[in-house]
């Protein structure tokens, strides 16, 4: 990362060079104190959501037997490390860029009876982001960083005895298989022959749910971190990948996932168009094409059509 990037000067930087240092320091005290609060409080929040889900996972009552609260924790602690560790991809490099964000925001979930206790987490960006370095390697952070973890995840829980292999049966809901977790079951040799399914654990299930979150904020639309990389290398050329993407979801949710015109929806309503960047004609240099091109195989390898199905 070029940290040589002149930064976005702060409010604080700002307010100093004033000479309202003892104000400045009044302001930010009481700001902080709110910026934490809401973070927090949601954090715990679905923690206590993700616990349920991951009880239910593992066959527990947590609501009249209170004690198996505790089978939720592989699940919990493994799905929130990789939400925390994508935000803080992205929190961490825009820290490092001067650009201003919030801490990470986790939203609680339903958890039965097919939920998994959580919407995700994200952090607002709070200054314009005005070079495309800057641009590109906050957009990537994120994704590269959830997906390590879920990389390991994905290990950990199919090592597991947990995970078997049993004959299919009709009914229930089946798992896509992105090619990143087709290869990882592959190597440690957890493959299913015809007419079986591999069964795992809520490890690995969280692993799973870490590739398809990765995919979706990959999606070269809008504001999406997939839009940002697209915005980086095509400018504003990437509004057509936009619009081109929310028809190929369209038609995805015709022939495959129902779920894909949820997501064609919420891209209408959160816009196609990406803020403008200063130096949008400069070209990449070659560090920053590898990375766009990282990007792309990372969409690719943990993308599916076809995310849930009927069994």
């Amino acid at each position: 990362m070029n940290q040589n990037e002149d930064p976005l000067p702060s409010l604080s930087s700002h307010e100093e060079e004033s000479g309202d240092i003892i104000d400045v320091a009044v302001v930010e005290g009481k700001e902080g104190g709110r910026r934490l609060i809401v973070p927090v409080v949601l954090f715990l929040l679905t923690i206590g959501t993700t616990l349920l889900a991951g009880a239910y996972q593992e066959g527990g009552r947590p609501w009249s037997h209170p004690e198996d609260i505790i089978k939720g924790i592989p699940f919990s602690f493994t799905l929130l490390s990789i939400l925390f560790v994508h935000e803080m991809g992205h929190y961490l490099t825009a820290q490092q860029y001067g650009v201003s964000t919030t801490l990470p925001y986790f939203v609680p979930g339903p958890w039965f009876p097919f939920g998994i206790g959580t919407f995700g987490a994200f952090i607002r960006i709070q200054s314009p982001i005005l070079r495309k370095q800057a641009l590109l390697d906050i957009g990537a952070a994120g994704p590269i960083a959830g997906f390590v973890v879920s990389v390991v995840a994905i290990v950990v829980g199919l090592s597991s005895p947990e995970t078997v292999i049993r004959e299919q049966f009709s009914g229930g809901l089946q798992l896509g298989d992105p090619l990143a977790f087709t290869f990882i079951a592959t190597v440690l040799g957890k493959t299913a022959p015809a007419g079986y399914d591999i069964a795992i654990g809520s490890v690995a299930f969280a692993g799973w749910i870490g590739l398809f979150v990765t995919s979706l904020n990959l999606l070269p639309i809008g504001q999406l971190d997939g839009g940002h990389i697209v915005y980086a290398l095509l400018g504003r050329r990437q509004r057509w990948v936009s619009i081109t993407m929310i028809f190929v979801l369209i038609l995805l949710g015709m022939f495959g996932w129902s779920g894909w015109y949820t997501w064609a929806f919420l891209s209408l309503v959160l816009g196609v168009r990406h803020p403008p960047i200063v130096d949008e004609e400069v070209p990449l240099d070659f560090k920053h094409q590898w990375i766009v091109f990282g990007s792309v195989l990372l969409f690719i390898v943990t993308f599916m059509p076809v995310p849930f199905k009927s069994g």
